[in-house]
């Protein structure tokens, strides 16, 4: 008995239409009439991919380093302008019998300052410093609106309630520099008659 096998079915590719031919169609031609063959396979890591940038970004150099730089320069020339015209003369070496008539806390504590002349010690300086601390800390959990949001017009709870906090303290630091005299007492600025003063 001879074993005969069927003959293996051949698939025919039917021609496409001429008229509904694509783009892909036409880019397809049989094995035998491609001039090249398949050498090697290459691993996907091994390709450059070409990446989109962002449409939103500048480079770093020039655009973000130059507006820093004049920046930089515009704040030193008013800093040095500022240093050529208003006087700010140092006072006379200091004498520890004599006490002097305005005893100000530097200008970064004025705020806990001023604050202690209208609170108890403890409120003023343990309570509202701690609320001030802990309150800029929890601002970020309290809006919760977008929390992809990257510009400040989509943060407006976080941006009011930050800038209440630099109100109060500028507010406050204002006060104890130009509304506070003679024994810590308030008084009018620029105001040259003695004893122009109000106790609060």
């Amino acid at each position: 008995m001879t074993d005969t096998k069927a003959p293996p079915e051949r698939r025919e590719v039917l021609p496409v239409d001429p008229t509904r031919r694509t783009e892909i169609d036409k880019q397809r031609v049989p094995m035998s009439a491609r001039p090249y063959r398949l050498l090697a396979l290459v691993k996907q890591d091994a390709v450059v991919r070409v990446q989109k940038e962002p449409d939103d970004t500048v480079m770093t150099w020039p655009h973000l380093l130059t507006i820093e730089f004049l920046a930089a320069g515009m704040m030193s020339i008013f800093l040095l302008l500022m240093g050529l015209f208003i006087n700010a003369p140092l006072e006379e070496l200091a004498n520890g019998n004599v006490t002097p008539a305005v005893a100000k806390a530097p200008w970064y504590f004025l705020g806990l300052q001023e604050l202690l002349a209208y609170f108890h010690p403890t409120v003023a300086g343990v309570l509202v410093p701690t609320f001030v601390l802990v309150g800029a800390a929890f601002i970020p959990f309290v809006d919760r609106g977008n929390l992809l949001a990257t510009r400040p017009s989509q943060r407006k709870t976080a941006v009011v309630l930050f800038t209440m906090f630099c109100i109060l303290g500028l507010v406050l630091t204002f006060v104890g520099i130009f509304f506070r005299g003679p024994g810590y007492n308030f008084v009018i600025p620029y105001v040259t008659a003695p004893g122009v003063y109000f106790s609060l």
